[in-house]
């Protein structure tokens, strides 16, 4: 799948004519922010050791121009996030959200 770190069409970018803006909603900041933390979880999901091939990330924005982060991934790259996180949190990483 694709890496966010790369260069071309498949690159993510903030496409300014694909949604309906609210005047005064900062959406670019909302993007922003997704987009550093689409490359914090692309690093990490890479460094675990998840097949880089069987997932994607990407940024967005909601309407109040808050960040979202999209994942989308195979069911086996699921089950194997899902160990993971389940891993760390049995072993008091992570905090909450």
């Amino acid at each position: 799948m694709q890496d966010p770190n790369a260069d071309g069409p498949a690159q993510e970018q903030f496409d300014p004519d694909a949604a309906l803006w609210t005047p005064g909603v900062d959406y670019v900041a909302g993007w922003r922010d997704a987009r550093a933390a689409v490359v914090a979880l692309a690093d990490a999901l890479r460094a675990a050791g998840v097949d880089a091939d069987a997932w994607r990330v990407q940024a967005d924005t909601a309407a109040d121009g808050s960040g979202r982060v999209r994942l989308v991934c195979s069911s086996a790259a699921a089950r194997r996030i899902a160990l993971l996180v389940s891993s760390g949190r049995e072993h008091g990483a992570g905090q909450g959200v």
